[in-house]
């Protein structure tokens, strides 16, 4: 995969709960159970903000149907609270990786958008815009096109 031919970064969330561990094992184990010959992320963020590298960035993804070839896909570990529902978990650990992640990527593929998975959900409704009532999956539990647009406008730049 080009790395030109990348029009998004699609930020994923575990779907597990804040009070888990779910490791970059675990998740693997579960992408092959359910057919993926290994894991479907390009990234993993644990809670740690460690970052873990799962697919070579020219390799494509198995994260986001119908885009999996114009994209790279990142996910952080987490995504449910205590009790089993969607909520924003990311530590302040993961929302520093996650920032420097985004904008390595995205230095690499400057023309892509930063999004959340459920912002691919079908526009069922017409009206240009994909609502909440019309996402296939919460994920990644957070606004991600909003809390990264100053990165996938190019105006967030630096390292830290």
């Amino acid at each position: 995969m080009r790395q030109e031919n990348i029009r998004y970064i699609v930020v994923h969330c575990s779907a597990t709960r804040c009070t888990m561990d779910y490791t970059e094992v675990m998740l693997e184990r579960d992408h092959k159970a359910r057919g993926f010959r290994h894991a479907g992320y390009h990234f993993y963020v644990r809670r740690s903000g460690s970052i873990i590298p799962l697919r070579p960035l020219d390799e494509v993804g198995a994260h986001a149907r119908g885009y999996n070839a114009c994209s790279w896909g990142v996910c952080y570990e987490g995504g449910l609270d205590a009790t089993g529902q969607p909520a924003d978990t990311r530590t302040e650990a993961q929302l520093r990786a996650l920032r420097l992640l985004l904008i390595r990527l995205h230095r690499l593929a400057p023309e892509s958008l930063i999004l959340g998975h459920r912002d691919l959900s079908p526009d069922r409704d017409g009206d240009g815009e994909v609502e909440p009532h019309e996402w296939i999956k919460v994920c990644p539990c957070f606004d991600a096109r909003q809390a990264y647009r100053l990165i996938s406008e190019g105006r967030e730049v630096y390292d830290a």
